[in-house]
């Protein structure tokens, strides 16, 4: 297996990959309720937020963007307002999209009302747009014209009718993989349905266990599976089968070489949803980059472990990637702001509350410590800020700070009680707090609730300030007075 220790950063932004598939718009609607209906006995629920974000295989390409790779995704969606929304959503992560709008159709939503963190109800908009000969000739042309250019391509499957068999046998999906087969571009598929024929000559299939034992039978115990795994693999010609197994892990099947059977991360699992699309965008992101199979199914084993520890559907970041490759000299709790956004809707989604502390952190201390742990009592998630470098030395003056962001930023993310580390160069955090919009702030008490920064916007949103006892003779000037005189 791979020493994540030693491993350079991947360099996914030279990678060009195609999604092909069937896109859907994801929206959540968080609710509170608190009484019945006059009207019937039903209850009252009352808006509070609504998102969106990319679905099925837009959530593929949305994985892909956010690891630094360009991405062109083809599909279909309708002429409506989920279409507008989504395709909004793609250019904002920088995904170039090839979707024909059809008439007639729409696009598909998937709608999940969510009530104290917990999903209450999901409203399926089924009534995707048809793949006319028309529209099959629009999207053949987008592969001819941009397979041969692409490192490697995914066809993600939600059985909405992109990849469906037409009459006379033709299909997108056995013209994707012909095309890649004269280039020798690899095809990952992420399957649905019965007719597994259309993926013949893939070079891996990345079913659930659901989906295999479907196709290929119940099966108990390893050898078993892995006798039916070689049945799927020459029926169909495939050169690969990666199953994803949940809890179990993943198992990598492929010709002349022992099957490798991965374990699962151990992780808390709040959601699954998307966790298959993370799969295989990583799997071929990483083939893209210049990996093999059984590393690049590692790492899509660990991305997937991620992302389910994620409420809604979440894609994994770079930063959290970054923490696969070199555990020890990054963490996924550093984020860059667009990440953080992303995890705080989806920690609210979950119910949960934000609080929000910042400082320099320069020298960490007992007083620090207490700080932190105080912090995160107050409420479910712990933000905490660092002042960029040079934000600090405006702040503290020449020859700070002695350790550089990044190190502080370590530091801080070890502590088992932060949730999420972010910088500011700003000389306050006021902006980032506007942003983020905690339920609780909290310094030190050399403070007071009139003086700390951002806590007008913070109360005036409902929220409440918490100041922290400091703990004598801890601070940072002290510790460097005290390391000079030892000199």
């Amino acid at each position: 297996m791979h020493d994540s220790s030693r491993r350079p950063r991947l360099d996914f932004a030279a990678t060009q990959i195609l999604v092909l598939g069937d896109v859907m718009l994801d929206e959540y609607i968080e609710v509170s309720v608190s009484r019945i209906s006059p009207e019937a006995p039903v209850p009252v629920a009352v808006v509070r937020d609504r998102r969106h974000v990319p679905g099925g295989a837009a959530n593929v390409a949305r994985n892909l963007a956010r690891l630094g790779c360009r991405v062109i995704l083809a599909g279909l969606c309708g002429r409506d307002a989920a279409g507008a929304i989504l395709t909004e959503l793609l250019d904002r992560e920088g995904v170039c999209h090839r979707l024909h709008a059809a008439d007639g159709g729409l696009t598909i939503r998937k709608t999940r009302i969510i009530a104290q963190g917990q999903q209450m109800l999901r409203l399926d908009q089924e009534k995707p747009a048809e793949l006319t000969q028309e529209l099959y000739a629009a999207l053949a042309s987008v592969l001819r014209d941009t397979v041969p250019q692409c490192r490697a391509i995914i066809l993600s499957d939600y059985a909405k009718g992109v990849l469906r068999r037409m009459p006379g046998e033709r299909c997108l999906a056995q013209e994707v993989i012909a095309l890649a087969a004269i280039s020798g571009i690899p095809v990952c598929v992420d399957p649905k349905g019965d007719d597994w024929r259309r993926y013949a000559g893939a070079a891996c299939v990345t079913p659930n266990a659901q989906e295999f034992e479907a196709e290929a039978g119940v099966f108990s115990g390893r050898a078993e599976m892995e006798a039916k795994a070689a049945g799927l693999r020459a029926r169909y010609q495939f050169e690969r089968l990666l199953v994803t197994r949940g809890g179990k892990g993943m198992a990598l099947f492929e010709n002349g070489v022992p099957p490798l059977h991965i374990k699962a991360k151990a992780r808390e699992v709040i959601d699954v949803s998307g966790a298959g699309d993370t799969v295989v965008a990583v799997l071929a992101a990483c083939l893209a980059a210049g990996l093999g199979w059984a590393e690049a199914a590692d790492f899509a084993n660990m991305a997937a472990g991620v992302v389910v520890s994620k409420a809604g559907t979440s894609p994994i970041t770079r930063e959290e990637f970054d923490a696969l490759l070199a555990p020890g000299e990054s963490s996924p709790k550093i984020m860059r702001e667009a990440c953080l956004f992303d995890m705080l809707a989806s920690w609210r989604n979950a119910g949960d509350s934000i609080v929000f502390t910042n400082g320099c952190f320069d020298l960490l201390h007992r007083g620090h410590v207490r700080l932190i742990n105080e912090a995160a009592a107050q409420g479910d998630r712990l933000v905490v800020a660092l002042n960029s470098d040079a934000s600090a030395r405006r702040l503290k003056g020449p020859g700070r700070p002695v350790q550089d962001a990044q190190s502080r930023a370590l530091l801080i993310a070890a502590m088992e009680k932060v949730d999420a580390v972010v910088f500011f160069d700003d000389d306050t955090p006021c902006a980032l707090i506007g942003k983020i919009m905690p339920e609780v702030l909290v310094k030190g008490g050399n403070y007071t609730p009139q003086t700390v920064e951002g806590a007008e916007t913070v109360v005036a949103g409902g929220g409440r300030v918490h100041l922290v006892e400091l703990v004598e003779d801890a601070g940072a000037m002290g510790l460097i007075s005290r390391i000079r005189q030892d000199m």
